[in-house]
C-alpha cells in the first residue's frame, strides 16, 4: 500500500497544536475545522508537548494566560456559592409560603 496521506509542514503542525491548546476546544473539533485526521493532531500534540517537557509552546504566554484562566475559574467559584446561598434562601422562602398558602382559611378563624 502506497501512503496517499497529506503530508503537513512542521509550522503548520506547530500551529496546530497551538490552535488546539489555546482555544480549549475538542481536538475532534479543532481537526474538522482544519481538514486533518484527529489521531494525526493528537500525536502532533504528543510530539510536541514530550519534546518542550510539558511546558508549552510559547512558555511565558501561556503561564500568564494560565494565571488569568485560574484566578477567573476561582472568581467564578466564588460567584456561585455566592448564588447558590442566594438561591436556597429563595426555595425555603418559597416553601414556607407554599405551606402558608395551602392552609385552609377558615381553620385560623375559629
Amino acid at each position: 500500500m502506497s501512503n496517499t496521506g497529506k503530508t503537513y509542514t512542521e509550522e503548520f503542525r506547530r500551529d496546530a497544536v497551538e490552535l488546539l491548546i489555546s482555544s480549549g476546544r475538542p481536538a475532534v473539533q479543532v481537526a474538522r475545522e482544519l481538514g486533518v485526521n484527529v489521531n494525526s493532531l493528537r500525536s502532533w500534540r504528543d510530539r510536541i508537548l514530550g519534546q518542550s517537557g510539558g511546558a508549552s509552546l510559547s512558555a511565558a504566554g501561556t503561564k500568564a494566560q494560565a494565571g488569568a484562566a485560574a484566578e477567573d475559574l476561582l472568581n467564578e467559584i466564588k460567584r456561585l456559592k455566592k448564588e447558590n446561598e442566594y438561591l436556597k434562601r429563595q426555595r425555603e422562602i418559597l416553601k414556607k409560603a407554599a405551606c402558608i398558602l395551602a392552609e385552609d382559611p377558615q381553620l385560623g378563624m375559629r
